[in-house]
């Protein structure tokens, strides 16, 4: 029986070769699935990992980002009663002086100035927060990166004194920028209110027309020589929010407190904060913002036109409210008190309706991603 078995193993050598290429074979390329199966779920939990921690950061970031906004209602509001004062020109009126039109004309233009003003101050208050706090933020993501993800430590991106300096380019926006953007829109509001008479009287749209008005010759100038005849995408209030040209003499007084390495890397964040600002995006957002603001400008001043009550509940918030008029002097002091609902403190419906926006999301998400990548390494050379 043996000899039969040997014999039968020599009949068929080669199949029971085949057999077991093909068995092993087999068991090697099961053995390589489950590597690769295994290798592929480790990259996905970690892109995974990657993934959350970056939205944990930028959900962070965000509220931060909401949290400084916030902070700064006061500082604008005051910076803008500064500039825009009416309160004395309230307590000469109550002393009844003989000049009490001319004093009334001024608070007319000042109590539009400012509320409009206002509208302006709190919309790029909120954009350009949002790119800086975005664009430093990718930044400090990266920097939680340091040592993992063949990043090295020498690619340090930007220090917390390098941070401080970059967010403290706000302050150009709450004092010389603010200062030439009232300048601009108190010039606008005397040329389309200046001759308008106060007892001339003004329903809502005749109000929402001036402001199309004023805005029209605040936002009409551009910026720089375009000369080309194609469309700005640059919008003209970002000359409010960085100086055209950057202060030298500045870089030069802080040189002995920050390394020529930081400096760089303050200059690139500026650059970079200047390309965001110039974008379409930007242009878009910050229109929608403004156009929301003035908006609520009127929803604000609404209740002041509502009809009396011999309309019916039916009639009023339609027909009454579209033929409601008063006299420009009566409008003056609503309007005058518009900053308030603007610029004031926590809890502010319009403040939350801005950063809540769907389009300043996204525009602040696509910010962050576009800032918070991996830079590609050197060492590797394509």
């Amino acid at each position: 029986m043996l000899e039969s078995l040997k014999n039968f193993v020599r009949r068929h050598k080669k199949k029971f070769v085949v057999l077991g290429v093909v068995t092993g074979g087999a068991v090697l390329l099961w053995k390589y699935g489950e590597w690769k199966l295994q290798q592929w779920q480790d990259k996905e939990t970690d892109e995974c990992l990657v993934m959350a921690r970056r939205q944990h950061h930028f959900d962070s970031n965000q509220r931060t980002c909401n949290m400084t906004v916030l902070s700064m209602l006061p500082k604008t509001k005051e910076a803008l009663s500064l500039l825009l004062d009416s309160d004395g020109i309230i307590q000469m009126l109550k002393a009844k002086p003989e000049n009490k039109v001319d004093l009334w004309n001024d608070l007319k233009i000042i109590s539009f100035s400012r509320t409009i003003a206002s509208v302006y101050s709190t919309a790029m208050l909120v954009v350009f927060l949002r790119v800086q706090l975005n664009i430093i933020g990718g930044y400090m993501y990266l920097d939680t990166l340091l040592g993992k993800n063949e990043m090295s430590e020498e690619r340090i991106l930007a220090t917390p004194d390098v941070q401080k300096r970059y967010l403290a380019n706000v302050q150009y926006l709450l004092t010389d920028g603010m200062s030439c953007m009232v300048s601009a829109v108190r010039e606008a509001v005397e040329n389309v209110l200046g001759s308008m008479p106060l007892q001339k009287t003004l329903g809502l749209r005749d109000i929402e027309r001036l402001f199309s008005s004023v805005r029209c010759q605040v936002e009409a100038a551009k910026l720089g020589e375009q000369g080309s005849g194609m469309e700005c995408t640059i919008h003209p209030l970002v000359r409010y929010m960085v100086p055209v040209e950057e202060d030298e003499d500045q870089g030069e007084d802080t040189a002995c407190q920050i390394s020529s390495d930081q400096l760089t890397v303050n200059g690139k964040l500026m650059l970079e904060t200047r390309d965001m600002l110039e974008s379409s995006d930007f242009h878009s957002v910050l229109n929608t913002c403004l156009d929301i603001g003035f908006s609520r400008v009127l929803d604000n001043m609404a209740d002041f036109f509502r009809p009396s009550s011999d309309f019916s509940a039916e009639t009023a918030p339609t027909t009454g409210l579209i033929d409601a008029h008063l006299p420009l002097a009566k409008i003056i002091p609503v309007i005058n008190g518009q900053i308030n609902a603007l610029c004031g403190e926590t809890p502010n419906p319009y403040i939350q309706e801005l950063l809540l926006m769907k389009c300043v999301k996204d525009f602040a998400a696509n910010v962050y991603e576009a800032f918070s990548q991996l830079p590609p390494d050197p060492t590797h050379d394509p």
